[in-house]
């Protein structure tokens, strides 16, 4: 709800879809330059309490936003500052969940762990964007935020209510040495490397269909905030609907075939969602969309977990997050600026080139793998 909110808000404000990619921009910038930070402090502290900080400081992030809101003294650069606050918390929640996961299921089921960790996100982005549409054309957005708010007392509540057995930590060597411990780790990692370039692409990929939702919803198909909402929701219900049949499956050997095909795919919704001329089509569309990038993303988490030692996994989560959440900065502005220059189906197109770039990339990987593997 809060994301739906603080998109059309900025938007409603400014009728600028290159204001609407700076909050994307702003969101998640911090995300990919300090997610290092936060892997380290994964790797040395607590990861369950790193998580119980950082849900403390999303509550009042989200009251200050409803506050503002509500009292009509919110402007741009105050959303997008709050923006960057948010994405400030994410560098260092985003690596000590990930982190957490093996520790609370252990490796036996660690696949199934986060493809239901994935489903369950995206049922949210399934009902919230609905429940926010119906409350923007309402009530407005600072009621988005307010519920947001509340709805942090009962994350804090679970968490409280958990207690996994990590291990003890004790670490002698410096921060400094750490992060570049853990950047070695990945590079000589040949098949780590491709995964996280991949995984890059493909966000790079999927940020045009969703920074220019506002413009496709108000200015292309004429469905304002519902229409927005329900493009959202469209998103979401392909996502749970691919990751709950890869939480069916049991074991690793069929995540490389997963990747590979779900780019695919990514790069095909995107090409019809770029030259749909309904909306209904673009619904479909876009719900292929999220059927296949987050499928790809459950099974690239699964695949970098079980290829990583426990010592360096908040390190490896942390560069997960970095071409998960932190390429889409990058992604969300060139889209706002790209959209205002080539338009915004063009955009979207260009997108789709992405997809199909991360497909060929790791096609090589598994290719290479197959020769490695095969009888001389």
């Amino acid at each position: 709800m809060q994301s739906l909110a603080q998109s059309w808000l900025v938007y409603r404000l400014s009728h600028s879809t290159f204001l609407v990619g700076a909050l994307g921009f702003c969101t998640h910038l911090p995300v990919l330059l300090l997610s290092p930070l936060g892997g380290i402090a994964a790797d040395r502290h607590s990861r369950r309490a790193l998580i119980i900080a950082a849900q403390f400081a999303f509550m009042l992030q989200a009251i200050i936003l409803a506050w503002l809101t509500l009292s009509s003294r919110i402007s741009v650069p105050q959303v997008l500052l709050l923006a960057t606050i948010f994405g400030v918390i994410n560098a260092f929640e985003i690596p000590a969940r990930q982190a957490l996961y093996v520790h609370m299921v252990g490796p036996r089921d660690l696949s199934n762990a986060i493809a239901l960790n994935s489903m369950t996100f995206n049922a949210a982005r399934l009902v919230g964007p609905s429940i926010g549409g119906f409350f923007l054309a309402a009530y407005g957005e600072g009621i988005c935020f307010l519920v947001n708010a509340f709805t942090f007392l009962a994350v804090l509540g679970s968490l409280f209510a958990i207690s996994p057995a990590e291990p003890e930590r004790k670490v002698s060597t410096s921060p400094l040495r750490h992060i570049r411990e853990g950047f070695s780790y990945a590079w000589h990692n040949r098949q780590l490397r491709i995964l996280l370039a991949a995984t890059a692409l493909v966000n790079l990929a999927g940020s045009p269909v969703i920074v220019l939702g506002p413009f496709f919803a108000e200015d292309i198909f004429r469905k304002g905030s519902e229409g927005f909402g329900f493009l959202t929701a469209a998103l979401g219900l392909g996502a749970v609907i691919g990751t709950f049949v890869l939480a069916r499956q049991t074991g690793t050997s069929s995540m490389a075939r997963i990747v590979l095909f779900s780019a695919v795919k990514m790069g095909v919704a995107l090409v019809i969602f770029a030259i749909s001329p309904s909306f209904l089509l673009s619904i479909a569309a876009i719900s292929l969309a999220g059927f296949s990038i987050f499928r790809q993303l459950a099974a690239t988490n699964t695949l970098i977990q079980t290829l990583i030692h426990d010592d360096y996994r908040g390190r490896m989560m942390s560069l997960y997050s970095m071409m998960v959440i932190g390429m889409l900065p990058i992604g969300n502005l060139v889209s706002g600026a790209a959209a205002e220059r080539i338009g915004a189906r063009t955009t979207v197109f260009a997108g789709a080139l992405f997809a199909f770039a991360a497909a060929l990339l790791w096609a090589r990987q598994v290719r290479h793998d197959q020769y490695r593997s095969s009888p001389a």
